[in-house]
């Protein structure tokens, strides 16, 4: 399974509006991430109308979390931004033409295994993802403008409570 660019986008927009903790500007986390202006207004605009962010035109405007980061179940989240993506063929009815759809077990199994997958990012929150071990960094990385990437960084890729 491999999620969309637009999800990646979301999980990036959230995780910094959860570090910044405050109004910030769109060209802040294009910066941070070195990502299209273009695409990340979309993804904010989406973010904003799901309820994540909060977005104000204007001298004082800006985005912010829109919700406390331990509201925001990372499953239901990718569920969100993954709407419409189909896995395979087969479970899109107006899509398909695969032959042995009726005596098939194998969307089944696929079906099972994507729940499995989404229940198991249920577990975790965006809160997760900025907790104290890891804030440091992230912060170094994201929030510092024009600093390199520090030295010494958690292995971020792993499951939370891994890195001690």
């Amino acid at each position: 399974m491999k999620l969309s660019l637009f999800s990646d986008y979301s999980l990036r927009t959230l995780l910094f509006a959860a570090l910044k903790g405050e109004t910030f500007q769109i060209d802040e986390v294009t910066s941070a991430y070195g990502i299209s202006r273009h695409h990340l207004a979309k993804v904010v605009q989406n973010l904003s109308h799901l309820g994540y962010l909060e977005t104000r035109r204007g001298r004082k405007g800006g985005i912010r979390l829109a919700v406390r980061p331990d509201e925001v179940r990372l499953g239901q989240l990718l569920r969100k931004s993954e709407e419409g993506s189909v896995l395979l063929e087969c479970f899109d009815p107006t899509l398909n033409t695969c032959p042995i759809t009726g005596c098939c077990r194998l969307k089944g199994i696929l079906a099972g295994a994507i729940c499995a997958f989404y229940g198991e990012l249920d577990r975790y929150t965006l809160q997760d993802l900025v907790e104290e071990n890891y804030r440091p960094a992230l912060s170094r990385i994201l929030l510092s403008a024009g600093s390199s990437q520090p030295e010494s960084v958690p292995d971020l890729a792993a499951p939370p409570g891994e890195n001690g």
